[in-house]
């Protein structure tokens, strides 16, 4: 297989230990699963998350709750357990097959005893089968004979960082398989996981269930002969209670989970289900996915591994079969963020998916859909008809976003303002819907559910913009824009540039629902209160809301007073590896115009089509310069490269892509071990298709302006546009 599809890790360091267990994560868009071993490490962060699953927790208020463990096997020989932390570790590899969504790792350990072994083990979560979950290990004794023994099992304990969410209800054991069921214990959602281990036929082999407390578990064991391989291979079915009972007529059924993932077990084993016929099905499946999804970069191979992985991770975490769940900010990879879904998922994933897999990317809308009695309620808490959609989003669409967290070393708690200033998520959200509206031209979902999110979201807007008589004009005040190091700041050019998109949008929509769809636009203008009034004042607030604006020097400010604020030269602090923001605090660094991430230049790339290329030019001389690039936020790189491209530098374009391609597989930032950056990996993908391929919309079609960086040969990649594919094949123009 081609080199630029494997990720490879050819030596084991515990000190890397949790950024490689994010790393080499696998999935299905059902759960995902880190990559930890699955015979265990000391400190491991062992977790397995499934879209849905939430539980009740102090601060954060809820979080994905780390499901029971499904990886667990054990070799043991003449007594003497496999760990790495123990003997000797004579050759190590691990590969992460990203063409076919297979983790290996082959070992070779010799144990306190002097006993040796070649271990290789394989693991696959079906891409075919989102219930279907694979390990296999062969295990060869190199130089001796003698007693070897498997045990493999379902923990019901699991936890997330010391937090426990689990209540064990069911559990059973007999010689050839074990069955287990859970529950969290405040939500009441169940979970139910059964498990069947085979061996290669071995005249000594010895099997039995051990039904443990929680942990029931089956063992194998056999007389092992030198050099004689043997295969075992654990099968594990799994189910919640959220997929027995459509979520509408509540949260699922309390039991079953335990019965129906039995029944699944017992259909492979009557089928005699090969290992090898499963592992071909789950290929077949990732085949047709990438057959639209890759991006082929030739040229640079560690930008086309790069770009792969980073599209894996996003595959892997779709919500292949549901619409009530989204891509969370950390996808389903790790610890971070708690599952939580952010304007990431809005306006830096869903491109990608609207383009290749718009099934997909209706799903994640919808998602947006039903939690809309969640917006509901806290634009109603805030004192505004309409919605607000939360900062922070979990099952029910109510704010998760902390108010207050503890600070490391100090006795104060620090004030979290995201969750009731940056409302800028309002927009967003209406932005991807119409996006995917205009990429696909699926007017059912208009009709059903696309114009109720823009237009109730639009409602809100027209409540909170404040006029000014003094100064005629309409306001947003006390918001916070992109840049998250300046907060409580009045007037943020992308927060009101988009209302004022917003807006405008709302009432084409409209338009649109009363020529084409007359008895349904009367009836959501009348269950949204649409009246001429409310109408009226929309078109006031488009004409009136200010936008900082200086038609002289092109600049827009990033809002009311930026431009009065301390000017800071980057460069003097470099070498770092701290954010802007830790070295000054957080009080300093909103006293100088360092900046996050793109906040003007973010309304530049969204609404690029209504501003000419001099303004773009000089908001990014300005603003580039102010962008804490390394430090700040991962979500700036992949826009700063698409943006570069918009200005035909494809060489600082490429600086800037790599930032984002390597964030995760080089753990650049330090923090990969919370968890996948999802919207930078999103990103990734809109700055290899709209930065460097140059992709833009016409009203016939999508056509492409390359911008390839020095060293590309060649850039392929393929969309879908209302129904059609289209297949793009790019090389540098002579």
């Amino acid at each position: 297989m081609n080199d630029t599809w494997i990720v490879r890790e050819t030596a084991f360091e515990p000190q890397k230990l949790h950024h490689q267990e994010t790393v080499f994560t696998i999935g299905n868009g059902y759960l995902g699963t880190r990559g930890a071993f699955e015979e265990g490490y000391p400190g491991e962060w062992r977790a397995t998350f499934i879209h849905g699953i939430f539980d009740d927790v102090p601060i954060v208020h809820t979080e994905l709750a780390n499901c029971p463990d499904w990886l667990a096997l054990t070799v043991a020989v003449a007594g003497e357990r496999f760990r790495l932390d123990r003997g000797e570790v004579l050759r190590y590899e691990r590969q992460l097959d990203l063409r076919h969504g297979v983790l290996r790792r082959e070992v070779r350990w010799r144990s306190p005893a002097g006993h040796t072994l070649e271990l290789h083990f394989e693991r696959f979560a079906s891409l075919a089968d989102p219930h279907l979950l694979v390990v296999r290990c062969r295990i060869t004794p190199l130089d001796f004979d003698g007693p070897i023994a498997v045990q493999a099992g379902l923990n019901g304990y699991p936890d997330n960082l010391g937090v426990a969410h689990w209540w064990v209800l069911d559990q059973g054991a007999d010689p050839q398989r074990v069955w287990l069921g859970v529950r969290t214990r405040h939500t009441g959602l169940t979970v139910g996981m059964a498990a069947a281990l085979r061996v290669d036929d071995t005249s000594s082999l010895r099997c039995q269930g051990l039904n443990c407390d929680g942990v029931p578990t089956l063992v194998a064991e056999w007389n092992a002969q030198r050099n004689v391989p043997v295969t075992v291979t654990k099968l594990v079915t799994v189910y919640t209670s959220r997929d027995l009972e459509p979520p509408e007529k509540g949260e699922g059924r309390d039991g079953g989970v335990v019965d129906v993932a039995r029944e699944k077990l017992e259909a492979l084993l009557r089928r005699a289900a090969d290992y090898d016929d499963l592992l071909e099905a789950h290929k077949a499946a990732w085949e047709r996915v990438w057959a639209v999804s890759d991006i082929q970069i030739e040229g640079d191979d560690v930008a086309q591994r790069a770009v792969r992985y980073n599209l894996f991770q996003l595959l892997i975490a779709a919500p292949w079969w549901d619409d009530r769940v989204s891509i969370p900010a950390k996808t389903l990879s790790g610890f971070g963020y708690r599952g939580h879904v952010f304007w990431d998922t809005d306006v830096f994933i869903l491109p990608m998916f609207i383009w290749t897999h718009p099934d997909v990317a209706r799903h994640m809308l919808l998602y947006r859909y039903h939690t809309l009695p969640g917006a509901r309620r806290k634009a109603a808490a805030e004192g505004y008809p309409g919605a607000l959609y939360p900062w922070e989003s979990a099952l029910t669409g109510d704010e998760v976003t902390p108010r207050w967290v503890p600070v490391p070393d100090q006795k104060e708690l620090l004030r979290i303002w995201t969750g009731d200033l940056e409302l800028h998520i309002n927009a967003d959200v209406a932005y991807a819907a119409w996006q995917y509206w205009q990429v696909t031209g699926d007017d059912e979902f208009m009709l059903r559910y696309g114009a109720e999110i823009i237009l109730d979201t639009a409602v809100f807007w027209g409540a909170r913009a404040e006029w000014h008589p003094e100064t005629g004009r309409y306001e947003i005040r006390d918001v916070i824009g992109p840049d998250e190091y300046h907060e409580h700041v009045d007037n943020n050019a992308f927060t009101n540039g988009m209302v004022r998109w917003h807006l405008e949008t709302a009432l084409q929509v409209l338009d649109w629902l009363e020529a084409q769809h007359p008895q349904q636009a009367t009836q959501l203008r009348q269950r949204l209160n649409l009246d001429a009034p409310r109408l009226a004042r929309w078109r006031d607030v488009i004409a009136k809301l200010y936008v900082p604006h200086d038609p002289q020097t092109k600049r827009i400010e990033q809002f009311d007073g930026y431009f009065r604020l301390r000017d800071v030269d980057l460069a003097a602090y470099e070498p770092r590896e701290r954010s802007m923001q830790a070295i000054l605090g957080i009080e300093g660094v909103q006293e100088t115009q360092v900046i996050k991430q793109p906040d003007v230049l973010m309304l530049l790339h969204l609404l690029g089509d209504a501003y000419d290329l001099e303004t773009l030019r000089a908001n990014w001389a300005y603003y580039a310069p102010r962008t804490d690039h390394t430090h700040g936020s991962s979500l700036g790189p992949a826009i700063h490269a698409v943006l570069a491209c918009r200005l035909g530098d494809p060489e600082t374009a490429y600086e800037h892509f790599m930032r984002a391609a390597l964030v995760d597989l080089e753990d650049t930032r330090g923090n990969t071990a919370d968890g996948v950056h999802a919207a930078s990996a999103g990103g990734l993908w809109q700055a290899v298709v709209f930065g460097f391929g140059g992709v833009r919309l016409t009203p016939h079609g999508p056509v492409a302006e390359p911008r390839l960086p020095p060293g590309w040969r060649r850039l392929g990649f393929r969309l879908r546009y209302r129904g059609k594919e289209y297949s793009f094949d790019l090389t540098p123009e002579e």
